[in-house]
């Protein structure tokens, strides 16, 4: 406990619940309690803020392509290029439910966006398990349904449901992958449009088709209000 008596906050809306005056950046927050904090970024301003990034790409800085154990823990920096981690999300969206919203942008510089108003992740026993529902598009289409109910595979955990492949090995990703993806977040930094290697990029089909990385993409999650 602090000297004041507040506990320390859980996820982004409850910095902004305790001062609606904070700005957008990096703070500390406890999903796992007291003891343990890690960094994430707020973002306080969209629609009321209170929002807690989970994932985000927006320069290829960061290589996604990485082993299941750093996927669960997570990797980056909170202010750039970072995955929150999946106990981490596992444990903020499984205590209360949940809303996400995808926001990204392509090299034209035109935004678009999904947003749905059910989200969890289920526990490692479930394979952090994709929950997600109640869609309403910006833009962009929702690409995410098909990898509803989906366990997370990474190039060194193979839990989709294709017979014949890894999908995170077959497009250079991780995900909750199904057989095999119409969104790939995770997929490798490219530039726009570019059909060498099918479907491998940073991708949000329903907006830009299979073969269309995009140049910055985002996953934010708060409690559903």
């Amino acid at each position: 406990m602090h000297c004041n008596g507040l506990k320390k906050p859980m996820d982004c809306s409850d910095i902004l619940k305790e001062n609606p005056t904070k700005r957008s950046g990096v703070y500390t927050i406890h999903p796992f309690g007291e003891n343990i904090g890690i960094q994430a970024l707020c973002d306080m301003e969209t629609d009321g803020g209170g929002w807690t990034m989970i994932q985000r790409r927006m320069d290829g800085t960061v290589n996604f392509y990485r082993p299941w154990r750093q996927y669960k823990t997570g990797f980056g920096e909170a202010d750039g290029e970072h995955w929150l981690g999946l106990e981490f999300i596992h444990m903020l969206s499984s205590r209360r439910p949940h809303e996400l919203l995808v926001e990204m942008e392509d090299f034209e510089g035109r935004n678009a966006s999904a947003r749905y108003s059910s989200f969890s992740v289920g526990s490692e026993c479930d394979r952090y398990r994709l929950q997600v529902s109640g869609f309403t598009d910006g833009g962009a289409g929702n690409s995410l349904i098909v990898h509803n109910d989906m366990k997370f595979t990474s190039f060194d955990k193979d839990q989709d449901t294709s017979a014949t492949e890894n999908c995170a090995k077959e497009f250079l990703g991780a995900f909750w992958y199904k057989t095999c993806h119409t969104a790939n977040p995770n997929g490798v930094y490219r530039w726009g449009e570019d059909e060498t290697i099918h479907a491998v990029g940073v991708e949000w089909s329903s907006w830009k088709g299979r073969d269309y990385s995009l140049k910055a993409i985002s996953m934010k999650i708060r409690p559903a209000q």
